[in-house]
């Protein structure tokens, strides 16, 4: 600011940047509160929206069946699996055990050899290949946290649990798990595991079709609706239980960006009139009060986009830090750094609120 003294030709510029480099003790500290609070409002919020962007892909991807449904028993569940091919596209049972493996428990599920997998199913690491082997009996998926703990890496073999092994093809991602999962072919699941309960089946059809599908089952079968989950409404309360979880941290964003705000708006009022006897010479040069009331505008204008642009590496490097170091070390999975440049002009108009009405 005093290199543009010297460069600046014209008197009263040089005066406007003399008097604003003038203020900035007095306005260190509530430019300081802003700095840090909108950069913790961007880290936040990316992280956030990162993660919102991620999940509501993820369950696009995992929640790829139309239709859910829980049998009662063995019985029933024997009953549907003879009447589901006849109604539907496809049947993927959603059969699983629990067991240890490498010193930790972990849930194994078997999948069917279907193209749903092989187009939805989100893999963080994973070859052409991958299903196939999957499909052969000879290949298992472990989950991210699994993958993370060090104890099953792609191209390693793992002892299963019953003494047989299987060689670790890929990785998939699995936000919100807080336990390892394996994946391995269905059919190798019931050869190893023959007493698995298989009463649990994701069913492929028409979107049309899942209103008429679940009213033939409740009324072929009596199975209450809450056996009957449709996708639809399992992504919205999934999204639901989301939008709950980060409710408090928008709050909280909301309160230190409009306590910083005033801090500013405070700072500036107290100092507008220790800077009376200041303005009183330009005024009388012939400065009219409008453009001194311009002045100060463009001098909190200025300020804040200095503020504001200081913020935001500041703020992306704590969103950095809490999706790929904090995330990891306390759940066991990263997300990717997504950038929302337009949430971040919004949050800066709003910070700017709160000074420019003193102005």
């Amino acid at each position: 600011m005093r290199a543009a003294e010297h460069i600046s030709g014209h008197g009263l510029t040089r005066w406007f940047l003399a008097d604003t480099r003038q203020q900035l003790p007095g306005l260190s500290l509530a430019l300081m509160a802003l700095l840090l609070a909108l950069s913790a409002n961007i880290g936040v919020g990316t992280m956030v929206s990162s993660f919102s962007q991620t999940f509501v892909g993820w369950l696009d991807q995992r929640l790829a069946a139309e239709v859910y449904v829980t049998a009662r028993d063995e019985a029933e569940a024997a009953h549907l699996r003879q009447w589901f091919p006849h109604h539907t596209r496809a049947v993927l049972p959603i059969w699983s055990t629990e067991g240890e493996i490498s010193g930790q428990d972990v849930r194994i599920f078997g999948v069917a050899d279907d193209a749903t997998y092989r187009d939805h199913w989100p893999l963080i690491s994973g070859a052409l290949a991958t299903w196939d082997e999957i499909a052969s009996g000879k290949g298992a998926l472990v989950n991210e946290l699994f993958w993370r703990s060090g104890k099953a890496s792609p191209g390693a073999e793992i002892e299963m649990p019953g003494g047989w092994k299987a060689r670790v093809v890929g990785v998939f991602s699995d936000y919100g798990n807080p336990r390892g999962e394996v994946i391995i072919g269905l059919d190798a699941l019931v050869q190893h595991y023959p007493d698995v309960e298989k009463l649990r089946y994701g069913l492929r059809m028409q979107p049309q079709e899942v209103a008429g599908f679940r009213q033939c089952l409740m009324t072929e079968f009596g199975l209450p609706e809450a056996n009957i989950v449709d996708q639809v409404s399992l992504k919205r309360q999934s999204a639901a239980i989301f939008e709950q979880t980060f409710a408090v941290t928008g709050a909280l964003n909301v309160l230190t960006l409009a306590v910083a705000g005033f801090a500013m708006f405070s700072s500036q009022l107290t100092l507008a009139s220790l800077r009376l006897p200041q303005l009183a010479p330009v005024w009388a040069l012939g400065l009219r009060r409008r453009d001194l009331a311009m002045l100060e505008l463009l001098r909190t204008l200025a300020l804040w986009l200095v503020t504001f642009i200081a913020a935001i590496p500041v703020g992306l490097g704590l969103a950095w830090v809490l999706l790929a170091i904090i995330n990891v070390e306390a759940f066991g999975w990263r997300l990717p750094l997504i950038l929302f440049p337009l949430d971040w002009l919004r949050l800066g108009l709003v910070a700017l609120l709160p000074p420019s009405f003193r102005s």
